[in-house]
């Protein structure tokens, strides 16, 4: 099967929001790309409360200082594409009061004629999560399957109706309604989020992983599905990298994944493709100085990718 593409949309301090979006979206459907993409970072704090991705003193990157909001950019994409899905990869859910999301999320599938994946997750920074102000850091698991229940609701038929511990919904009409059921994608790889990706998910969003680090991942995930009375097969993966080229090779000791030479970082592809990704979401946009650098090296490695069977 074929690899499916995706292409990470600019969202960085270096990027116009004016232009830039929309240039990218735009070119990334005509180019071939399956799918676009967004993230969500809210703010870098002074003294963050976490390090990067929860890893005590990891610094976290200057480039998080300044990220467009994903819904807006997404909307942005929408109107300027016709084929390619538009996905959050991802949304924090605790960031968010469920029926609001439930709400925008269904309308930009609607305005999109059926093409919004919904990726979410909890997240891993306090620091978001006080500005928010929406849920403490602690119910992050709990409001995201809160969130997935109003989600169904709020899709579904009228009259929708809902009570739950942050939200209540009497009996009521609501709309737009989604074009089609909207696909729910989840993240996490410990073993509490892939419980709920096998309960709950159309698919998985595992974020920077090798194939070999991949395979048992996919493959807990999998049993799991299984004991929840699923077919495993039905689950989607979609595997997010960040793609740095530097043209020349690096060496193996020390290289991180997805970096260094053309024909290291399609080595690394192919290993994910075989280790059971179905679709790889391609960010470039952190080694890039403009949409157009990032469209044509996009376009570049696109092409190797398809040259090299993938």
């Amino acid at each position: 099967m074929t690899l499916r593409l995706g292409l990470g949309l600019p969202q960085m301090p270096q990027y116009d929001p004016r232009r830039d979006v929309r240039d990218v979206a735009r070119a990334a459907e005509e180019i071939g790309f399956d799918s676009v993409w967004g993230f969500e970072r809210t703010l870098i704090p002074n003294e963050p409360l976490d390090g990067l991705y929860g890893v005590p003193g990891r610094p976290w990157p200057d480039f998080y200082r300044h990220c467009a909001d994903p819904l807006v950019t997404l909307t942005l994409a929408a109107a300027v594409t016709d084929r390619v899905r538009l996905g959050s990869s991802v949304l924090v859910s605790g960031l968010h009061a469920p029926f609001p999301l439930a709400r925008m999320l269904a309308t930009l599938d609607a305005a999109s004629g059926g093409r919004v994946l919904a990726g979410l997750g909890t997240g891993w920074s306090q620091d978001e999560y006080r500005a928010a102000g929406v849920t403490a850091y602690a119910d992050r698991g709990a409001q995201l399957d809160e969130l997935l229940d109003v989600c169904a609701a709020v899709w579904g038929p009228d009259p929708v109706a809902y009570r739950g511990r942050w939200t209540e919904i009497a009996p009521a009409s609501v709309g737009p309604k989604p074009a089609r059921p909207v696909p729910v994608y989840l993240a996490g790889s410990n073993g509490r989020a892939l419980e709920r990706v096998a309960r709950r998910a159309d698919g998985w969003l595992p974020g920077h992983l090798t194939g070999a680090q991949l395979a048992p991942l996919l493959g807990r995930l999998r049993a799991a599905a299984e004991r929840h009375g699923r077919d495993a097969g039905e689950l989607d993966v979609v595997l997010r990298v960040g793609v740095d080229l530097t043209g020349a090779p690096l060496p193996e000791d020390g290289r991180r994944p997805y970096t260094g030479s053309h024909e290291q970082v399609l080595a690394d592809l192919a290993g994910a493709a075989d280790a059971g990704a179905r679709e790889v979401l391609l960010d470039f946009q952190v080694h890039c100085r403009d949409g157009k650098e990032l469209t044509d090296r996009a376009a570049d490695l696109y092409g190797r990718i398809r040259a090299a069977g993938l």
